[in-house]
């Protein structure tokens, strides 16, 4: 079946600004609060939010299979179980109604007040209900990066990374959308020079500029997903900051890996950008080398072009750019994730989330942590108000961006922005 919601000469009758992350040709899905205080799953083309369950109950998704609530849930994941022919005939069908050429909605005004509202009359909620979090370390620059500043610069990269898609289960209970803020955590650490642990607030709290996918039902228990199919099961993609306190983390991953370090909060942005909206920006990740194992082996194009932006932004002051990186620096892709995921019969449902692992770039300015970008706080960042940053202060914001541009289209993802307040400690 055709993607028609990507043809690029394709204009909206609603208004786009130029810049927008959000032509008709993205189409993203998202789960939004109305100003009457209903819950709603919907789609954005520039600056407006359109109530999809609105939309169903007015008959303009007639002639597609749904059922009769499709729309009219508070996550996307019955909606994403339905599978890749569904979410390919949802999109095309958006793309024509809010095509320019087409006068079925734009020509009907009181249709048009119940289905379409300013994105600041929405607030914006969790897109779907996370049953399971992986998170994987799948950048080649950044687990460098960490091997020479924590262990021995020659032997920076573990024996298994070049072989296996490496990561860990985190928590979803802490997955949270953009603008939700977040508590610096409590913890154990061990200071410089100390044999004794003490408990209190992490002194060197981190972004991580990741990306993540959420998945359709892919398997039954026992069941494995070859590589060349994993794609199949990929609904579409958010931006991830997935906060970590380096100081926890340094004490406790001996001997098991990340634990609380990482589970106090996870930052996603509130758009997914499906894998259909993404094909245009198909291309090559780096040479894997060596190869892999058969179960893992890919040809062709699997990674995308998409460009990363990290922001911090301290108090009463103005944002600055500190990182860009780029998706495609990835040396482990999507599919081979979800295939090593699934490879022991690990089942995978509808609206499980896996983050890439932080994705640096080869340049010191597309480092993806605090940790690289100031090497572990050896060359602090100095903001436009003039004060430094080793790692991130309390009310500092951070915000990432991401989007792909060719020359017809840009297709973006929004932003997710959160800010870190001081620790959150009942009296």
């Amino acid at each position: 079946m055709p993607i028609t919601a990507n043809s690029p000469s394709r204009k909206s009758w609603l208004d786009v600004p130029t810049i927008s992350d959000f032509p008709i040709q993205n189409i993203p899905f998202g789960v939004f609060l109305t100003k009457d205080d209903i819950v709603t799953i919907g789609t954005r083309i520039g600056d407006y939010a359109i109530d999809l369950g609105a939309m169903q109950q007015l008959n303009y998704f007639e002639g597609i299979d749904l059922t009769d609530d499709m729309f009219m849930q508070d996550t996307l994941n019955d909606f994403i179980s339905d599978g890749k022919k569904t979410w390919r005939l949802v999109r095309n069908r958006i793309g024509d109604l809010f095509d320019n050429t087409n006068p079925k909605l734009r020509d009907n005004p009181v249709h048009r007040d119940i289905i379409i509202f300013k994105m600041e009359e929405v607030e914006m909620q969790l897109p779907v209900l996370i049953g399971d979090y992986t998170d994987f370390y799948s950048s080649k620059e950044h687990a460098t990066n960490v091997g020479k500043m924590f262990r021995d610069p020659e032997n920076a990269l573990l024996p298994n990374w070049l072989h296996i898609p490496v990561g860990y289960h985190g928590r979803s209970s802490t997955i949270v959308p953009s603008g939700i803020p977040v508590h610096r955590p409590l913890g154990q650490t061990l200071p410089n020079g100390e044999t004794q642990p003490v408990f209190g607030p992490s002194r060197l709290v981190d972004f991580e500029l990741e990306m993540a996918f959420i998945t359709t039902d892919a398997n039954i228990m026992g069941e494995t997903i070859p590589v060349n199919e994993a794609e199949d099961y990929i609904f579409g993609m958010v931006l991830l900051n997935d906060w970590s306190a380096r100081d926890i983390q340094k004490w406790e991953y001996v001997p098991l890996g990340p634990f609380l370090a990482k589970n106090f909060a996870s930052s996603i942005s509130p758009w997914i950008v499906t894998m259909d909206a993404l094909e245009p920006f198909k291309t090559k990740g780096p040479i894997q080398s060596p190869a892999p194992l058969p179960y893992l082996q890919q040809k062709g194009k699997h990674s995308f072009d998409i460009n990363l932006e990290a922001y911090l932004m301290p108090e009463n002051s103005e944002s600055l750019l500190i990182s860009k990186s780029n998706f495609k620096y990835m040396y482990w892709t999507m599919a081979q994730q979800l295939a090593h995921h699934t490879s022991n019969g690990c089942k995978v449902n509808s609206g499980d989330m896996m983050g890439s692992g932080t994705i640096s770039g080869p340049t010191p300015d597309s480092y993806g942590s605090m940790l690289e970008l100031t090497w572990g706080g050896k060359n602090p960042i100095t903001m436009k108000d003039g004060t430094e940053r080793k790692f991130i202060n309390d009310n500092d914001t951070i915000t990432l961006k991401g989007y792909c541009q060719n020359g017809q289209i840009r297709i973006g993802f929004g932003e997710v922005s959160s800010k870190l307040l001081p620790p959150f400690i009942r009296h």
